[in-house]
């Protein structure tokens, strides 16, 4: 049993264990640790992945299927081979940049497939269902930190997709064919499962990778996009939270679903840390020095943006345990050692 599930986690799912889960996208990042977790706690994961961006060496502990959400007649199939009773879906693209130079796409794996995975499972008769989505639904917020209830104003194709894939969700809840919870993430980072789950994107975009990638030698330099920001530092901040910490309010979500047809968290530590602090940290982690370069803004990016997680906290009994930032640098660095070279795909 993994250290990161915590004995109140253990006691709220104990009438859910042994439930058969379908984790779609679960070579990925956060499909992967949420793999384990589940698997550590008695369910029985089964991965389905394309591996477009997962790995297939990061899926432990679960049958595995190769596939694409476009394939409908393979959805239907293992969802009844396997009996599955409960779907998590962290099968989407996720680059914001990406999303606005080819839009289509997005559009196409955001929501398309998800209206297909949908489709597929009305026709089998599973109707839970814990939905991966992003603060990026937000936009750049109007007031922090920000609440569930906060406008909903994206500013690229990912956002808008992720949330016309909630809209379709909740539609299709009303219609009485789907018990679903909606999470929607902040950043997610560091590794699990003592560190051995860890964040590997070709090519990385996140920051902490990316500035533990430069304390390895990996990279050149890293850059800083302003630092003329209203903040103390200058830089922008951003809410981190540990992977460990999201696939808990995951279990969470879906033993509340029992009782609940349609549920809505924000999930994250509720406190920023710039773009400095985290270089910092990762120098103080790692005992190295690296070229940190001071450039221009980048369009739409906000100062701040933090979560207001309060609801999540009051509803499922969830909090973060791993809140440092020093803490969640020192995961990943690890990972980033043990893997210099990413996963041996």
């Amino acid at each position: 049993m993994s250290k990161s599930i915590n004995s109140s986690t253990h006691k709220c799912i104990h009438e859910i264990r042994d439930m058969k889960v379908l984790v779609c996208g679960g070579a990925g990042y956060i499909g992967s640790n949420m793999t384990a977790m589940l698997a550590a706690v008695d369910f029985e994961p089964v991965v389905f992945d394309n591996l477009s961006t997962g790995h297939r060496s990061a899926v432990v502990s679960a049958e595995f299927v190769q596939g694409d959400l476009a394939d409908y007649e393979l959805l239907v199939k293992t969802l009844r081979k396997y009996k599955i009773e409960a779907v998590m879906h962290f099968a989407a693209f996720i680059e914001v940049g990406e999303s606005v130079q080819v839009p289509l796409k997005y559009y196409h794996n955001n929501v398309s497939c998800t209206q297909n995975l949908l489709s597929a499972m009305e026709a089998v008769g599973v109707d839970k269902f814990v939905f991966s989505s992003t603060a990026a639904v937000y936009g750049i917020p109007e007031k922090l930190p920000i609440t569930e209830d906060s406008p909903k104003q994206p500013i690229n194709p990912y956002g808008e997709t992720k949330l016309a894939a909630e809209r379709m969700c909740r539609y299709q809840s009303q219609a009485g064919k789907l018990r679903y919870a909606t999470l929607r993430y902040f950043n997610a980072c560091g590794a699990g499962v003592k560190a051995s789950l860890g964040e590997d994107h070709r090519p990385e975009s996140h920051l902490i990778p990316r500035v533990i990638q430069a304390a390895m030698g990996k990279i050149s330099e890293i850059q800083i996009y302003g630092t003329d920001y209203p903040t103390p530092d200058g830089t922008c901040m951003r809410d981190y939270i540990h992977i460990e910490d999201l696939c808990r309010a995951h279990l969470l979500a879906l033993e509340k679903l029992d009782q609940n047809s349609e549920l809505l968290y924000n999930l994250g530590n509720g406190q920023g840390y710039s773009v400095k602090e985290v270089i910092d940290t990762v120098k103080k982690v790692s005992g190295k020095e690296f070229k940190v370069v001071e450039t221009d803004r980048r369009p739409g990016d906000p100062p701040i943006l933090t979560s207001d997680a309060t609801k999540a906290g009051t509803e499922l009994g969830w909090k973060t345990e791993i809140p440092e930032l020093e803490k969640i640098v020192a995961t990943a660095w690890q990972w980033h050692n043990e893997h210099p070279d990413g996963y041996p795909d």
